[in-house]
């Protein structure tokens, strides 16, 4: 995943600052925008979880904090729900001049609301999807609660909110109460996905069923059954980002994959900007070979010796395999787990020299069934005559020659 840290301005001439993260090969096939929860801000931890399952699923991901909020400029207690969503409507911009128009949007609590205002004045959205989100933009005054009182009378105050000082202004509170979800829902028209979690008591899983009924198909409701409302559990953010990604697919264009063509069996392509994460079409199958982050790789995939060890280890489970079926012995399964390195050949002379070290493989074999003493030795002795185990033992050559481009 890369990361790069972008500014762009919002309507009124604030700063805003953002993270764009990208896939793995830094070409996503779609980008999306994620808006926070009220007060949040960009980095908060189910924000970031959310965005790493997308980028995974090759899609690049905008987060950024609101005006007045994280590090972007302007005064919070200036703000309201509306510039939040003309802050979209700017982010979306941004994208467009600079890297390709949005087609996802991404809302979370009173973010939700916010997606689905936007998507109206942002066209090139093609689906979005809330979570947690409520039915109307004024249900957050229930979160105001030890203020309103003052608000009302004063015109402002200030309210502590997840142990923060907020000022929060009457301008506020009448900018919420003047937007109409539901209606602008009916309006929308375009692929919806609600998540939220029954157990959510910040903002009721009745707003999810409001959300939905205004909706109209196609739209997709999933539960987040034991989260909380800010998705503290990482395993509930994953998920939520990993549904949300397998959704969007049906919904927004996805380029057809740039074919990886060869007579050869295997092809791996890396470019001079990638570092080591490479792209490879093993067979009709497509993965991501790299290095771990300690030998200045970003660990997106398997390391070339690592690809090598686990052709062993498959090799191995398959002959075994082969050979019990046909002899109907009571292998149930058999686990290889093979690790590369090298060490010091046995007895060698100079120790020291580093050509005294030999690859070496080490393969330790699980067997689990009804077997006996002689049919578990024999297993040992096929694994030994599996096709890759031989090959490594044999006298091997790469011919090497250079194609034209």
């Amino acid at each position: 995943m890369s990361l790069q840290k972008v500014t762009f301005h919002n309507q009124e001439g604030h700063s805003l600052v953002g993270r764009i993260e990208l896939p793995a090969n830094k070409r996503p096939h779609n980008f999306v925008i994620f808006a926070h929860c009220f007060t949040c801000n960009k980095n908060l931890t189910a924000v970031r979880n959310i965005g790493k399952a997308l980028t995974s699923n090759g899609f690049g991901v905008l987060r950024f904090d609101f005006t007045g909020l994280g590090e972007s400029e302007g005064d919070f207690a200036d703000s309201n729900f509306s510039g939040n969503v003309e802050d979209l409507v700017a982010a979306a911009r941004f994208l467009e001049e600079n890297y390709s128009a949005p087609t996802l949007l991404i809302g979370h609590s009173l973010g939700g609301a916010a997606v689905i205002f936007a998507a109206e004045k942002i066209k090139s959205i093609q689906a979005l999807a809330t979570v947690g989100a409520p039915s109307d933009p004024s249900h957050v005054q229930h979160l105001l609660k030890s203020g309103l009182e003052e608000i009302e009378t004063t015109g402002k105050a200030t309210v502590n909110l997840s142990g923060r000082d907020f000022t929060i202004k009457k301008q506020f509170l009448e900018d919420l109460k003047s937007k109409s979800l539901p209606e602008t829902v009916k309006r929308l028209r375009k692929p919806l996905l609600i998540l939220h979690s029954p157990q959510d008591d910040t903002v009721g899983i009745k707003n999810a069923e409001q959300i939905y009924v205004a909706a109209h198909h196609p739209k997709s409701f999933v539960s987040l059954d034991g989260a909380d409302h800010l998705l503290t559990d990482k395993k509930d953010s994953i998920y939520a980002g990993s549904v949300i990604a397998g959704w969007a697919q049906r919904y927004v264009s996805i380029p057809k994959r740039t074919e990886l063509k060869s007579q050869h069996q295997v092809v791996a392509s890396l470019d001079n900007a990638d570092g080591f994460t490479t792209s490879m079409k093993v067979g009709n199958h497509y993965l991501v070979a790299d290095e771990p982050v300690e030998f200045g790789g970003n660990d997106y995939g398997p390391s070339p010796y690592e690809l090598v060890s686990a052709g062993l280890s498959a090799c191995t489970v398959m002959t075994v395999q082969m050979y019990v079926r046909r002899k109907g012995w009571a292998l149930e399964n058999i686990e290889v787990h093979t690790s590369y390195g090298k060490l010091h050949a046995t007895d060698c002379e100079d120790c020291e020299s580093p050509n005294a070290k030999i690859d070496t493989f080490h393969r330790d074999i699980k067997l689990s069934g009804n077997l006996d003493e002689s049919q578990i030795k024999r297993i040992l002795e096929i694994a030994d005559k599996c096709p890759v185990h031989r090959t490594l033992h044999s006298e091997t050559q790469v011919l090497t020659k250079l194609v034209e481009s």
